[in-house]
């Protein structure tokens, strides 16, 4: 089996960060660092080369294949701001209706820019993802 890629290491989260081209997505990036520091109570460690993760949980699935990831995340990407919403986005529909302009994939949450959201809306997703993978990992 191959090793995992993503994993918690020691890099640095603020020099990763800075290290962001886009201006914009650079300042957007360290304004949900701070959201998620306050939410999570945690601090940021680097998963993997580009994942800005709090906290860590252990998931082994039936094929066998398991590994740890963080409770709660994002990453920089080229293409958006991708944001980990691991319970998925079935139970905060009402919420997900009032976000603003987003895609989504099956625990990801792509942003433009933060200004294309709501974010006390963003900041109450994250929140129950986060609640609910620490509920859900004891």
């Amino acid at each position: 089996m191959a090793e995992l890629k993503t994993k918690v290491n020691k890099a640095s989260v603020e020099k990763f960060l800075n290290s962001v081209k886009d201006e914009q997505k650079r300042k957007d990036s360290f304004k949900i660092l701070e959201m998620m520091k306050k939410i999570t109570k945690e601090e940021p460690k680097m998963w993997g080369p580009s994942i800005v993760g709090f906290g860590k949980y252990h998931y082994k699935y039936e094929s066998g294949h398991e590994g740890d990831m963080c409770m709660a995340g994002f990453s920089p990407r080229k293409e958006a701001l991708t944001i980990y919403i691991l319970p998925g986005f079935d139970k905060n529909k009402s919420l997900m209706n009032k976000l603003g302009k987003y895609k989504t994939g099956k625990s990801c949450l792509y942003i433009k820019k933060l200004e294309d959201v709501d974010i006390k809306i963003l900041t109450q997703l994250i929140s129950d993802s986060y609640k609910y993978m620490k509920q859900k990992n004891r």
